[in-house]
Parts: C-alpha cells; structure tokens; sequence
C-alpha cells in the first residue's frame, strides 16, 4: 500500500494490491484486488477491482468489484462478481 496526504486537511490519496487466496462460490483459487481511494476535502471516493486475468486455479476467469460499506465503526464488503470463460 501507497499513501500520500496533502497539505489540505482532509486531502489524500491511497492505492494498494491485494492477493486473496480462498475459495468463492465453492471454487478455490486466488486472484489480485486492486485499491484506489482518495479524500478530497473530507470527501470519499473508493474502488476496488479484481485485476483483469488474475484470477487462479478454478477462479480463473473472475472479473467483478467491491464497495467496503462503512457504518458506524463497523466494515463490511458487498463483492460483486462473474466468471468468464476458462
């Protein structure tokens, strides 16, 4: 992960990878997140994306993108996802 602030209180920029091995609709294998979020005067924009052709093993194919969903102090994920041919 890369961070970077401003001299703009609540300015700053974040990008980062991610390796997630596991299994996903019974099929295992890893694939790659990428992260790119950015805070323009407090305010939040964030993706997040499976990298194209990352996906290994049975999740070859993946394609798709997360929301982190913030409430409270509490985080969850909404992963939306297909897969492509094989």
């Amino acid at each position: 992960m890369l961070a970077a602030g401003t001299a703009v209180e609540g300015s700053a920029a974040y990008v980062a990878l991610e390796v997630v091995s596991g299994t996903l609709a019974g099929r295992r294998g890893s694939f790659v997140l990428q992260h790119t979020g950015t805070m323009n005067k407090g305010e939040p924009s964030l993706t997040v994306s499976v990298v194209p052709d990352s996906g290994t093993d049975q999740l070859t194919g993946l394609a798709g993108k997360m929301a982190i969903i913030i409430e409270g102090k509490k985080h969850s994920y909404d992963f939306e996802y297909t897969f492509g041919s094989r």
